[in-house]
């Protein structure tokens, strides 16, 4: 039985740069079918990132209209129970609310994956129950976000858009991409410190392949004993933690 949501605000039309859309997923939402949509644009440049078309803007995927995406998921209503909102970084967009409003509106459960720097928008889906799950992406300890996330961030931001999602008591994980060239064991230490009290972690493998930046081809992820020592280290932090 598919849950119908509460609301209340009126739809108007969605102004999103929808950049591709996946029909079928039974891993991108935990316990749920999913159709996945991937929005363009993001205010990061992460170099082991396997978007280009969806993060450099001279690459930008044709976008895709709204009205169509809502045609295929009210077409999907009972065969699917969940839509997952990705990117790119979806937040970078102003019509994000209006688009999960609608998609929940079809009574989809939703599950956003966010970067984590624009936690106003997620308090007020948070706040108007038009997303179910959020996953957020932990680049790395603080003090080597602007590293590796390769611009400018503010890291108020990221650490209240932490506190929100644990605080809140919504579903939620937090993951991070390990590139051995980036990070270190002793870090997740600090990155324990920074979610401790989430539901879930997962530690994720860089793997080769297209890359925001092309010189990520040589580089490596953690060897199977630097992983099972990281996952120690957070197990001690979150409720669980698993490797990807």
């Amino acid at each position: 039985m598919m849950k119908r949501p509460n609301v209340s605000q009126p739809q108007r039309p969605c102004n999103i740069h929808i950049g591709g859309v996946q029909k079928l997923s039974l891993v991108d939402y935990p316990g749920h079918v999913a159709a996945a949509l991937f929005l363009a644009g993001c205010n990061m440049r992460c170099g082991y990132c396997h978007n280009p078309e969806l993060v450099l803007p001279e690459r930008l995927a044709p976008s895709i209209p709204v009205d169509e995406v809502i045609t295929f998921l009210k077409s999907r209503v009972g065969r699917l129970d969940g839509v997952v909102v990705s990117g790119g970084e979806p937040t970078v967009q102003e019509d994000l609310p209006e688009l999960c409003r609608q998609i929940k509106a079809l009574g989809y459960d939703v599950k956003l994956d966010t970067n984590g720097t624009h936690p106003d928008m997620v308090r007020q889906m948070i706040d108007e129950g038009t997303i179910d799950f959020i996953a957020m992406d932990v680049k790395g300890p603080l003090e080597k976000y602007v590293e590796i996330a390769a611009r400018p961030i503010d890291l108020g931001a990221i650490t209240e858009n932490v506190r929100l999602m644990i605080d809140s008591g919504i579903d939620h994980e937090f993951r991070t991409t390990i590139v051995r060239e980036q990070l270190e064991v002793a870090d997740f230490e600090k990155i324990g410190r920074l979610v401790k009290g989430a539901k879930r972690f997962a530690l994720q493998h860089f793997r080769t392949g297209t890359t925001v930046s092309p010189q990520f081809a040589n580089y490596h992820t953690f060897t199977d004993e630097e992983f099972a020592a990281a996952q120690k280290i957070m197990e001690r932090y979150v409720d669980q933690c698993v490797i990807h």
